[in-house]
């Protein structure tokens, strides 16, 4: 027997019913809809918020608070030197381009370039802020450097 389209199948117990409850008791899923008799997880509307015990003293509660997290922090969006080779020789790149050409998802707060791998195109490159090792090696190819406000 071929392989053909018009014969496939798929594997056995693949495909289930769907589990209709609450449709009498001929379906073995009526009365209570196979949520048991009593309590909260009985009643409509019930969800649980992630992390509850029942009560209980939730481990995210119970750990100690460790180290410190500076809320005032800016998020940048990070790319290293070694991405900018894609570009053709000199080019003017900004945030707005590497955006538009999908070598980042969001400008959060500015743009960091940072200086791992080696760049061999003089380029124009704006950002919010340069690491001295990209500095370094956007210079020694030709290029310029740009810090944006």
């Amino acid at each position: 027997m071929s392989l053909e389209l018009h014969r496939l199948i798929p594997a056995r117990g693949a495909n289930r019913k769907r589990k209709r409850v609450g449709r009498g008791p001929g379906s073995g899923h009526g009365q209570t809809s196979c949520r048991g008799d009593k309590g909260q997880k009985s009643r409509s509307g019930y969800s649980k918020r992630a992390g509850f015990e029942g009560g209980q003293m939730p481990l995210y509660r119970r750990l100690p608070k460790r180290g410190f997290h500076n809320i005032f922090a800016g998020k940048y969006a990070i790319l290293n030197v070694r991405s900018l080779n894609r570009f053709d020789e000199g080019t003017t790149v900004t945030p707005e381009l590497l955006l538009e050409k999908g070598f980042l998802k969001k400008i959060e707060d500015g743009l960091r370039i940072l200086g791992e791998g080696k760049l061999e195109k003089k380029l124009t490159v704006h950002a919010h802020h340069f690491s001295d090792s990209a500095r370094k090696k956007i210079e020694q190819a030709g290029g310029t450097v740009e810090v944006l406000g």
